[in-house]
């Protein structure tokens, strides 16, 4: 295993585990209100933030947000955006998932909230780190569910008519423009432009 490899993995596990234990401060107490704000957040002499790039939002969430991104990755990159989508809003919607059943997945009544609650989660994270919103990560992040979770589900309400209604569906307004060119010419040749 090579050294950045090495560093790569374990900047993720660091991640995922202060995402796990929601823990801001160099000393987190076991009750989250009573955790001790991070001094990197706000100079407490004039309280604006101290971050090199502005966040976008003062939210709690937000800040601890940005503040992860600014130390483990020096600002808001995309690699820190996957590694949000991956630990925060993928694992919530995987284990939702996994709690349906495999046909389950496929009655959208059933996956509706988890897919919202998937796209605002998405959402919440670029904003936060003032990315733009839908991005490329978020199309691959949405394109890896659907094959991993939709791919079997049927698509008969979505199939083509069949091939008659096709065929008339096209041949109609083919036939009514030369009669309505006709129609055109008769009446200006009569010189009858009232009607």
């Amino acid at each position: 295993m090579t050294a950045t490899s090495f560093s790569l993995m374990s900047s993720e596990c660091f991640v995922a585990l202060l995402i796990w234990a929601r823990c801001t401060a160099v000393v987190c107490l076991v009750d989250e209100k009573l955790s001790v704000e991070p001094a990197t957040t706000k100079d407490h002499t004039s309280g604006q933030s101290t971050l090199p790039f502005a966040c976008g939002s003062t939210s709690q969430k937000c800040m601890d947000i940005c503040n992860l991104c600014n130390e483990v990755y020096g600002g808001p990159t995309m690699d820190c955006l996957s590694i949000l989508f991956k630990h925060l809003c993928l694992k919530d919607f995987e284990n939702s998932m996994e709690s349906l059943s495999n046909t389950g997945w496929c009655i959208w009544g059933n996956v509706r909230g988890l897919y919202s609650n998937l796209s605002r989660c998405t959402e919440d994270m670029s904003d936060c780190l003032l990315i733009p919103w839908p991005n490329h990560l978020v199309e691959l992040t949405f394109v890896e569910i659907h094959s991993r979770f939709f791919r079997n589900c049927s698509t008969e309400e979505l199939s083509d008519p069949p091939s008659v209604i096709i065929f008339a569906l096209v041949i109609t307004p083919i036939c009514l423009i030369p009669v309505m060119v006709s129609l055109v010419v008769l009446k200006t040749k009569n010189g009858d432009g009232s009607s």
